[in-house]
């Protein structure tokens, strides 16, 4: 997918073009067997279904559906996919105990206009021969996904990457909301959010309520294009999730948005939000 030897387009700008990040890209992942990587996609579809599932419950499901399995594998295997369950979701990030923790800024509050609030979260994409990690910004009132990346390592890079691009094209919200992920406390991150005077708001621990609206975009990303497709290395998930986000935004019309799309929602608002500023002035 990323040509090196030599280039046309220098290694950073194939990167871009692909949404995916640069420093992942010299990273040489041990890998997983095939069984093992069979079953990190059956405990993650699992996990989608009961998030309260612990290693130990995890194994005892997985032996009543025929597969000799012990605990101490299930348990690094949740560890390496990001599962824990006493946060009742699928937490691809640690939290850092030396980073700082924002207040969760959104509890009573009216959101009601685009590019009032953006939220962020991380998530785990089985392949056929290997795994991602996908990073996704965005918009809580319209449910637009704004950015998005992939990654082989959860480091903070592609999640920079997503949210400098998602201000670069869409302008900067009011408030961003995240979980307690390393990633998102990490200095590196929240310095862009403090540049750009953005507030920031986290989830309280545990809460993964907090975030509701992007954990329901897993689910549908992972039901309706993820697990119907063995992807393989390479440029397939990419296309894949390229196509599937496309249609998300521009074609998959939201009860909760009285049938429109995310797309045409926030396109509407930010229109409207223009106009008055207009008039204000």
């Amino acid at each position: 997918m990323i040509d090196r030897f030599p280039p046309v387009l220098s290694v950073v700008r194939q990167c871009e073009l692909v949404s995916v990040n640069r420093s992942g890209l010299y990273h040489e992942p041990s890998g997983e067997t095939a069984l093992n990587l069979a079953l990190m996609r059956l405990i993650d579809a699992q996990f989608m279904e009961t998030p309260w599932y612990g290693s130990r419950q995890m194994t005892r499901h997985l032996r009543r559906e025929g597969h000799g399995v012990g605990r101490k594998r299930i348990r690094r295997l949740m560890a390496v996919i990001g599962l824990v369950p006493i946060y009742q979701r699928p937490r691809t990030t640690i939290p850092h105990p030396e980073h700082r923790i924002y207040p969760y800024l959104l509890r009573d509050l009216t959101i009601d206009r685009p590019n009032q609030v953006w939220c962020t979260d991380i998530t785990y994409i089985p392949m056929r021969r290997g795994f991602l990690y996908l990073v996704a910004v965005m918009d809580w009132w319209t449910r637009k996904v704004l950015s998005w990346r992939v990654s082989n390592t959860m480091d903070v890079g592609f999640c920079i990457e997503a949210l400098e691009d998602a201000l670069a094209r869409h302008g900067r919200p009011e408030i961003f909301n995240t979980d307690q992920g390393s990633q998102f406390t990490s200095p590196q991150f929240t310095k862009v959010l403090r540049e750009a005077e953005i507030r920031i708001s986290m989830d309280g621990k545990g809460r993964w309520m907090d975030n509701l609206f992007i954990e329901r975009l897993w689910h549908r990303l992972k039901y309706e294009c993820v697990y119907l497709h063995a992807f393989e290395t390479g440029s397939e998930p990419r296309r894949g999730l390229t196509q599937w986000i496309g249609y998300y935004n521009a074609r998959r019309p939201h009860s909760s948005l009285d049938g429109r799309t995310p797309d045409e929602v926030y396109a509407a608002g930010v229109a409207s939000s223009g106009e008055h500023e207009r008039l204000a002035a």
